[in-house]
């Protein structure tokens, strides 16, 4: 799919959003739910989950667990499996991941459990992506895996697993996650002795002291984590812990954990919180075009990683500030700055795109897990943003950027109207040839693709994006939305 950008007439100025945006539910979130509620006792209910390619693709392999998914409105309800999968009819369970990578390790950890066999596999991107420091922690409490030349998919995996103690590489917090959500369901083997801190170094206690007195005995796997990218996306995972009351003993803050074996989830009742991620292109917008906006049902104290995008924008000049049932951004003068991204990668395009519209230069560092996401986001951000006329370079680990207030072309008087629509493929070559556009590239990353429509924000020519189709990943509905946004006036 195609998406063309007409830019606004000689004359003309830069486009305002206006109104009230509303944020879909949290990807994050909602993956994560969907995975405890299949593995709960009982039956739960996920108010206004993300319904998106993501989300569709796990709830798809929590049913192949066995766990039943009813669609109640704008809610799901999931009949939990507890901690029995359902024989399956076949010698191997496939389990089609689509583009979710989250699904791909949460799910391939979780499977491991039990000595069914499952086979994992997803689309080309996730055929690229290793998991290797996952499996072999899998590995070595017991899971037997066939396949995953280089730690891709598809492969086969089959538990079950036992307690025991692993250390983990973790570029990407994924793999801690997958291991954190596991590790509690493992069963128990008990012997006598007590679950604590044995080096007598200071720790952090999680768990009801009931629950805690009944695990005493069980057996307890430690994991010790070597080096750790994305940490606040830790933070989420251990809120559904604290909040099904697992039990685990955390020493030097989210590197080293000991939780104890045989515990369950319990079904629940809870509402989707907003995508701070998705929130960050419509505060990127706002952010570069002086607009005046609400974005609904972000919540200033939520776990996500990814608000941290609000000090970043306060610190190049923007108004916000939390109000009943959002943030409300009002957009300044944007000047540059350095901004550490470790552990909100999924900013870099947003941020990218925000720093091509300041004054002085805009350092975005620490961030080299941008590289094995769904693209590399930092070279295809690089290229595609030349395209657009920006002065941006590669580093290593992140982009440095020579912020014009603007991008070459771009419009400087900040008023007027954008207006986004569908073309067809064939046609992209006939605007090549009449030389009355620019074609970027999406590459089939949804960031990359909604990045690139913020920074078309402000190009006088018409740009063509191609492979919008990513948007579906994550944020179906981007393209109306922002419409509606610039059209309210």
């Amino acid at each position: 799919m195609i998406h063309r950008i007409k830019g606004p007439k000689q004359g003309e100025g830069q486009p305002k959003l206006r109104g009230r945006i509303p944020i879909p539910p949290s990807k994050s979130h909602t993956i994560r739910a969907l995975l405890i509620a299949a593995f709960a006792r009982g039956s739960s209910r996920l108010r206004r989950p993300l319904m998106s390619l993501d989300t569709n693709s796990c709830r798809a392999v929590v049913e192949n667990l066995g766990a039943g998914v009813e669609i109640d409105g704008e809610d799901w309800v999931l009949h939990g499996i507890g901690d029995r999968v359902k024989p399956s009819k076949h010698l191997v369970t496939n389990m089609n991941v689509g583009n979710s990578g989250t699904t791909l390790y949460f799910a391939t950890a979780l499977a491991a459990l039990f000595s069914s066999k499952f086979r994992f596999d997803g689309d080309v991107q996730i055929r690229n992506r290793s998991a290797a420091p996952l499996l072999s922690a899998l590995a070595s409490l017991g899971a037997k895996i066939e396949g995953a030349e280089d730690g891709c998919a598809p492969f086969t995996i089959c538990g079950p697993l036992n307690p025991g103690s692993i250390t983990v590489d973790c570029p990407t917090s994924q793999f801690l996650s997958a291991l954190l959500l596991t590790v509690p369901l493992i069963a128990p083997n008990y012997r006598n002795n007590e679950v604590s801190a044995d080096d007598g170094m200071a720790s952090e206690e999680s768990g009801s002291t009931k629950t805690r007195r009944r695990l005493q005995k069980a057996e307890a796997t430690q994991i010790e984590v070597r080096s750790l990218n994305e940490a606040p996306y830790v933070n989420i995972t251990l809120h559904w812990l604290d909040s099904q009351d697992i039990t685990y003993t955390q020493q030097v803050k989210w590197r080293r954990f000991n939780i104890p074996s045989g515990q369950s989830y319990q079904a629940f009742d809870k509402v989707i919180p907003a995508d701070w991620s998705s929130a960050t292109f419509f505060l990127a917008a706002a952010a570069i075009t002086g607009s005046d906006v609400t974005l609904e049902g972000l919540d200033l104290e939520d776990s996500q990683g990814d608000k941290s995008v609000v000090d970043m924008l306060r610190t190049m000049g923007c108004k916000i500030d939390g109000v009943t049932g959002g943030i409300r951004l009002i957009g300044g003068p944007l000047r540059g700055g350095t901004f550490n991204l470790n552990a909100t990668p999924d900013a870099l395009p947003a941020m990218a795109v925000i720093g091509c519209y300041a004054s002085g230069t805009t350092r975005l560092v620490n961030v080299p897990q941008a590289r094995i996401k769904e693209t590399d986001r930092i070279s295809v951000m690089c290229t595609e943003l030349r395209l657009l006329g920006a002065d941006i370079e590669e580093l290593p680990d992140g982009l440095v950027i020579q912020g014009n207030l603007g991008l070459k072309n771009s419009v400087t008087i900040l008023q007027g109207n954008r207006k986004f629509s569908q073309i067809q493929p064939d046609r992209v070559a006939s605007h090549r040839r009449a030389g009355d556009s620019i074609i970027v590239d999406g590459h089939g990353d949804h960031r990359v693709v909604m990045a690139l429509a913020v920074a078309a924000l402000g190009i006088r020519k018409t740009v063509c994006i191609q492979n919008t189709e990513a948007v579906e990943v994550t944020f179906p509905d981007f393209f109306n939305l922002l419409n509606h946004a610039l059209k309210r006036t």
